[in-house]
């Protein structure tokens, strides 16, 4: 016969960023956590309700180890945020927004930054899918979306504040910022235009007021400084104010 399995038993403690992702019993200090002797501290770390979108370093005993890891018995990790500005190696940077983000896009569109936005609800492993094919950042607050292996990489848009998730997302990723060059419809790139190429998207009002164009070279859509543009400038402003040096 042999004896009863022993079980490790190990201590994590979480950066207070990633307070939200955890039970409330595990939110201040180190917490005692038996495991199984096999799961990695990744799949730990999972466990525990944190995507490993959102973890930086993993410090054991004041050494860092990776996600597959498989802690041992006594020993004690620290899991700390990702650090700012995270940068996405291998790729240009690029988004992905789910079917819940949509002013979240326009805006950063609004900001030139390539973003691609899920409009319909396709599923999360479509959205996977595409996050892996095209190489672009998948930002989603559905954390089983983010827990998902195929991913390219991934973010979890903390707020639901369409102002603050902006913030935050600029702050994360530091991103070029070249307002007014995209389609916040469709993310294609835009061109100067004549009023005699858009004519037919203009209304009387329109035709007679303004002179000065813009026409996306996707999907046609005409832009122009209508009634609207005072709003879109100030977050525009906001935003360089808040992060100059990124165009």
């Amino acid at each position: 016969m042999t004896g009863p399995e022993i079980r490790p038993e190990i201590h994590v403690e979480f950066a207070p960023e990633l307070a939200l992702f955890v039970p409330h019993a595990r939110r201040r200090g180190a917490t005692a956590l038996t495991t199984d002797g096999v799961s990695t501290l990744g799949h730990v770390v999972e466990s525990l309700g944190v995507p490993l979108t959102e973890v930086g370093a993993l410090v054991l005993d004041g050494r860092e180890v990776p996600t597959g890891h498989v802690p041992r018995d006594g020993e004690s990790v620290r899991v700390r945020a990702v650090r700012r500005p995270q940068r996405v190696p291998g790729a240009p940077l690029r988004f992905l927004l789910d079917v819940h983000l949509g002013t979240l896009a326009r805006r950063l569109r609004l900001l030139g930054v390539d973003t691609a936005y899920e409009s319909t609800d396709i599923g999360d492993p479509a959205l996977a899918a595409r996050s892996a094919a095209e190489r672009r950042v998948m930002l989603s607050r559905d954390r089983g979306l983010l827990r998902r292996r195929e991913l390219w990489a991934g973010a979890y848009v903390y707020s639901t504040r369409p102002d603050d998730q902006l913030g935050d997302i600029l702050d994360r990723f530091a991103p070029e910022l070249r307002p007014w060059t995209r389609c916040t419809a469709c993310n294609g790139l835009l061109r100067e235009a004549a009023k005699e190429e858009v004519a037919a998207q203009l209304k009387g009002g329109t035709q007679r007021s303004y002179d000065v164009f813009a026409q996306c070279r996707e999907c046609g859509r005409a832009y122009w400084k209508g009634a609207h543009h005072d709003q879109l400038e100030a977050i525009v402003e906001r935003a360089l104010t808040a992060f100059p040096n990124r165009g």
